[in-house]
């Protein structure tokens, strides 16, 4: 049996070991090394700027937003071989005849200046350029792709997959190595023929997983051909020379964009709610898009100076504020008993199960307790999961529904069918649910509810269960148990609360300085566990299976037994000789 209680400490990230390399001023000014924080893409750009490159396209996982694209092109350019290349000229305009000569100088529009050439949106005009004619006189108008001739043109591969004919055309000129003025409007040809151009074009295509699913779908040749690589949005965390580039990055990042710098005690803030964000305290992100917006919204309280701890906790809250109607109103139905969340007492099949809620359209998920109920009687053995009966339940649920049930019948150990039927049940739930983080919450319900034994109801629990009663890792730990404890600290804390976790969660945790100071005063508990036995004590005060004492496995059996006789003594006596026979 492996219970743990949770020190306060274990519920936050470790700031303290890199007090040090955080407040070490010299660490902030040195220049962010790509290598170390990126180097799958660092070297998969290696590979595509090689002058044998094994392809001319690259594709890149990352989201496709301007940030990412600015970013990759920047290492591009890091990596960029010098153009020697043949390619790109100097259009000569006489009258209506037009002809191609060598560039005299890389300020000629179509030289081919090897530039790194980036835009997360193109329409036609703008990426292949075009012939304009003001009355007698002609123009030739370069686009980007000239721009990026004999370097490298940087995609949203959303914005190419969007555009099939214009894709068509730059597949086309980049394969051929030459771009052939086309009209704009293909009803109007060109008003003059115009020579081609020598092309020597890289095209890095950057987009995110389904963007690249649909790529590969479309082109799958062209996707297999193609270098791959990914940014990385966040870095693990396993020394200090690890914590020191990513507090290097952030302050980067600042700088980039003129935002304010952390100060010294700002660190442990930034790092919980990073923690929070990805959901690891060994993960911290190097997502562009969150860290200026922490950045940004901090700067309304700290102005131009570095922001100090006060700063940044005071922006938190009042954005926690500011988005939090929809999770007041929820807790307010359950402080008003308009939804039944039970925090004292004990209940037999009743249980507190922990769920976390997410509304399209609104910013913030938020976690609250869901009173899970199963309810028994004498029938054939069937467990009915009365969300699936209803079409409320997803197929994952389903699975975790399943799973419990092979854990419970393999450790009965019976030789015949289970006298029992069972009805399990979210209360007061009117929208689909689905995932596996409630088996292990309807699992000890299911058992409280054939051993008739209670269930504290002080004591909330979330995880997933396999078939041996193991206790998997659940995702949104962090809300799950705030919603909780928000509801028990409004009833006012006893000391008898808390909440059952999954051992394997404990490196997720990055918990409100509310329930921190509560878990330090011991008026509130969290519970590591390994195994839903380990659980039962908890919830029960009974374990599961021990000798010397009355368990749940004991209870359950003697009420199988006590069925079964009844069974037996209600049959017609021809059927008593029957019954007679199968128990010899």
């Amino acid at each position: 049996m492996t219970i743990t209680r949770l020190d306060w400490q274990a519920l936050k990230p470790d700031t303290d070991s890199f007090a040090e390399v955080l407040t070490t001023p010299t660490t902030h000014d040195d220049d962010v090394d790509f290598t170390a924080i990126q180097p799958r893409l660092c070297y998969g750009l290696e590979q595509f700027n090689q002058p044998r490159a094994s392809s001319s396209w690259m594709l890149v996982k990352a989201l496709e937003a301007s940030e990412y694209l600015h970013l990759v092109a920047q290492l591009a350019e890091q990596y960029a071989s010098p153009n020697t290349a043949a390619a790109g000229g100097r259009y000569v305009i006489n009258g209506h005849q037009v002809t191609l000569h060598t560039a005299l100088s890389p300020a000629d529009d179509f030289a081919a200046k090897g530039d790194v050439v980036v835009a997360d949106w193109i329409e036609s005009e703008q990426l292949f350029g075009c012939v304009r004619q003001f009355g007698a006189e002609l123009s030739l108008q370069p686009g980007l792709i000239h721009r990026a001739n004999g370097g490298t043109l940087v995609l949203s591969l959303r914005a190419v997959l969007a555009q099939p004919l214009l894709w068509l055309r730059l597949k086309q000129m980049v394969i051929q190595r030459r771009f052939d003025w086309l009209p704009i409007d293909e009803s109007r040809p060109l008003p003059v023929a115009v020579p081609s151009l020598p092309l020597d074009l890289k095209v890095i295509l950057v987009g995110d997983r389904e963007s690249l699913a649909d790529f590969q779908e479309t082109e799958p040749m062209l996707a297999e051909q193609a270098i791959y690589s990914e940014y990385e949005d966040t870095l693990q965390i396993a020394e200090e020379s690890d914590m020191a580039l990513w507090a290097g990055w952030v302050c980067a990042t600042a700088r980039l964009h003129q935002l304010p710098l952390p100060g010294d005690d700002s660190w442990p803030v930034l790092i919980h709610e990073a923690v929070r964000y990805t959901g690891d305290q060994q993960t911290l992100p190097l997502c562009p898009l969150w860290l200026t917006r922490q950045l940004r919204d901090v700067v309304a309280f700290s102005g131009s100076e570095p922001f100090t701890a006060s700063h940044l906790t005071e922006m938190l809250t009042a954005r926690e504020w500011r988005e939090g109607f929809l999770a007041e109103r929820m807790q307010d139905e359950i402080l008003l008993d308009q939804i039944l969340i039970e925090t004292e007492g004990e209940r037999v099949g009743q249980i507190n199960a922990l769920s976390v809620v997410e509304f399209p359209g609104h910013p913030r998920a938020f976690g609250e307790p869901s009173r899970i109920s199963c309810v028994v009687h004498i029938g054939d053995g069937e467990f009915n999961d009365i969300e699936r009966k209803a079409e409320l339940g997803g197929n994952i649920h389903a699975k975790g529904m399943m799973i419990m049930q092979a854990f419970l019948m393999t450790e009965l150990q019976l030789d015949q069918q289970i006298p029992f039927s069972a009805s399990l049940t979210f209360e007061q739930s009117y929208s689909e649910v689905d995932g596996d983080s409630a088996s292990m919450a309807e699992l000890c319900a299911l058992i409280s509810a054939l051993a008739e034994v209670p269930v504290k109801q002080s004591v909330a629990i979330t995880g997933s269960v396999d078939q041996f009663g193991r206790a998997q890792p659940v995702g949104g730990l962090n809300e799950k148990i705030e919603g909780f404890f928000t509801i028990c600290e409004a009833r006012g804390l006893t000391g008898e609360q808390g909440v059952i976790i999954p051992a394997a969660n404990v490196r997720h945790l990055s918990l409100s300085q509310s329930v921190l100071d509560a878990v330090k005063e011991e008026k509130f508990s969290v519970w590591a566990i390994e195994d839903v036995r380990d659980a039962l004590p908890l919830l029960t005060t009974l374990p599961w299976d021990s000798e010397g004492q009355t368990t749940l496995l004991q209870a359950i059996q003697e009420r199988i037994n006590q069925a079964t006789q009844q069974d037996a003594r209600v049959r017609p006596w021809p059927l008593r000789w029957l019954n007679w026979f199968n128990h010899n």
